[in-house]
């Protein structure tokens, strides 16, 4: 999923991993005191789970909302909405059996239908869904997507109000971590239909069946409220009364904030993170996430291999991580991130490197930016730089400026830093040269990153093509999908000629060094999929 500069991720080992935060302080057990004060970095785009990409949507829909699984702690599947699956012998047919006592926050039961209604939904083409090429699998979204067949005809069907059958056209070896992805929850039909263009873009314009229930939420502001949902069906095991997020676009800010009382979280800065090595509060989450640099290939300058490559060739990871972000993050091996998947020992991203794609060689740099400038018929290059507007972000497009200025002769950067928000809707729309952006799995399999770069997905905002990427990913999915070996060699080739190209030019593993209150326990972190899981979590005496 789409993630901010500060976007939290952690730990990913062999297919992933999730680790509980815990330590203890004063504090009163009373319900009245479960309140607890969360810093984020970046505001909320939206609530529709349709058309959401990032991690601020997507948290905040794992924690008011739930589909058939929850993932807890150690990525174990626990139950949601269904109470029991039934798989076919050929593991093509899904049959769930969901609960009947769970409700939506307007009185309403959830059922099957809502299952039904909300895939429907994200899979029509006039939602213009971007997560909606994570469908691809069940039977017949491929045409619905592409206009071929209607929706109604897509594999999900309700056997009555509380069993729902789902058909795959293909195996999906991640079916059931997907379930346990905002993008396969319910929707309730008549919310949608009753708030129409307002759905989602406000608390109010928006019901809930999770834990939680957002509320003082205006589609714009900085700060709002997770209200512990009293319709929600398992409600006795939900400590907190309340969440109060504040977005801090500044750790000096949110630290003070910390420090007095008024946050129990906060991200920290690269010098912050030193100076509190030894903190029993730090908290470094490692993330199964990577940021890199996309460019703009509808852009001629950009379409240049030889501009890209000597772009990416000037650039000091090493000096990048340890100066600049100084917070646990690692430079990247390619755009998979390392620990994300396993195949006899050997990890993915290891296997499917490419050691000059994340090399510092500027004698070659300068060498390939003079072919490429010749080759475009210029002297002298402005490149737009995009990217978020927190601390963080700034001081990366500071120093990626300073590293292609000294080292490029002619190449002049200017630099955009806006609100996260913003960010997004410019790199949809094409309105930038060059975006510092990051990816972060949505499940632990390489094709949750390499699916982005397909000439057709409407996530591949810089519209770099290749097609022989393209065979290689859809024969990971059909010919090659019930082969492991087979499969795992397709990804490993895709990303080799995704990095040789320098379609992207991959920066990092992100890391995010924290400070988290000794008192807050129980908070479920998942590195690979939605971040957070606050279900359990309560504040200790």
């Amino acid at each position: 999923m789409k993630i901010n500069k500060f976007a939290k991720l952690g730990t990913v080992v062999a297919l992933s991993s999730l680790f509980l935060v815990a330590c203890g302080s004063k504090s009163s057990s009373t319900a009245s005191k479960q309140v607890l004060n969360w810093n984020e970095t970046a505001e909320l785009p939206t609530m529709d789970l349709s058309t959401a990409t990032d991690v601020v949507s997507f948290d905040t829909l794992n924690n008011t909302n739930e589909g058939l699984y929850r993932l807890g702690k150690d990525s174990k599947i626990e139950p949601g909405i269904a109470t029991k699956t039934q798989v076919s012998s050929d593991g093509m047919k899904y049959t769930f059996t969901l609960r009947k006592n769970a409700k939506w926050s307007n009185g309403q039961k959830v059922t099957a239908k809502d299952f039904v209604y909300s895939w429907q939904r994200t899979v029509n083409p006039k939602t213009a869904s971007q997560y909606a090429y994570l469908f691809s699998g069940i039977a017949n979204a491929d045409d619905i997507m592409n206009g071929k067949k209607a929706v109604s005809t897509l594999g999900i069907k309700a056997e009555g109000n509380y069993k729902l059958v789902v058909t795959l056209d293909k195996k999906l070896p991640y079916f059931k971590l997907l379930m346990g992805f905002p993008v396969f929850f319910p929707q309730n039909e008549k919310a949608v239909k009753e708030y129409g263009s307002k759905y989602g873009t406000a608390s109010k314009y928006m019901v809930y069946n999770g834990p939680f229930k957002l509320t003082k939420w205006t589609g714009s502001n900085l700060s709002w409220t997770l209200k512990k949902n009293n319709n929600y069906w398992d409600k006795k095991d939900v400590k907190l009364s309340a969440i109060n997020f504040k977005v801090n676009k500044s750790t000096t800010t949110s630290y003070n904030l910390y420090q007095s009382g008024k946050l129990d979280e906060t991200t920290l800065s690269a010098e912050q993170a030193k100076q509190l090595a030894n903190s029993k509060e730090l908290v470094t989450r490692k993330g199964a996430s990577t940021f890199y640099l996309e460019y703009n290939q509808t852009k001629k300058e950009y379409q240049n291999a030889n501009i890209r490559k000597a772009i990416s060739l000037v650039i000091d990871r090493k000096q990048f991580v340890n100066k600049v972000l100084g917070d646990g993050s690692t430079v990247a091996k390619g755009l998979a991130s390392t620990g994300l998947a396993k195949l006899n020992g050997e990890d993915f991203a290891s296997a499917a490197s490419v050691k000059s794609a994340v090399a510092t060689n500027r004698a070659e740099a300068k060498k390939l930016w003079a072919k490429g400038l010749k080759e475009l018929g210029v002297t002298s290059l402005n490149i737009q730089l995009l990217s978020d507007d927190t601390d963080k972000a700034k001081d990366s497009t500071t120093f990626l400026q300073s590293q292609i200025e000294e080292n490029l002769s002619g190449a002049k950067v200017s630099v955009s830093n806006v609100p996260f928000k913003t960010r997004l809707a410019r790199s949809e729309s094409g309105d930038f040269g060059i975006v510092v952006t990051g990816w972060g799995a949505d499940f632990a399999d390489p094709i949750s990153f390499l699916d982005l770069f397909t000439s057709d997905n409407s996530q591949n905002n810089g519209k770099w093509k290749n097609a022989e990427y393209d065979k290689l990913i859809e024969a990971s999915k059909t010919t090659d999908a019930g082969n492991t070996t087979k499969r795992w060699n397709d990804l490993v080739k895709a990303q080799k000629i995704l990095l040789n190209d320098q379609g992207i030019s991959p920066l990092y593993q992100q890391a995010t060094a924290t400070l988290v209150k000794s008192k807050v326990k129980g908070v479920i972190y998942n590195a690979a999929g939605v971040n957070y899981n606050f279900k359990n979590t309560y504040i200790a005496k």
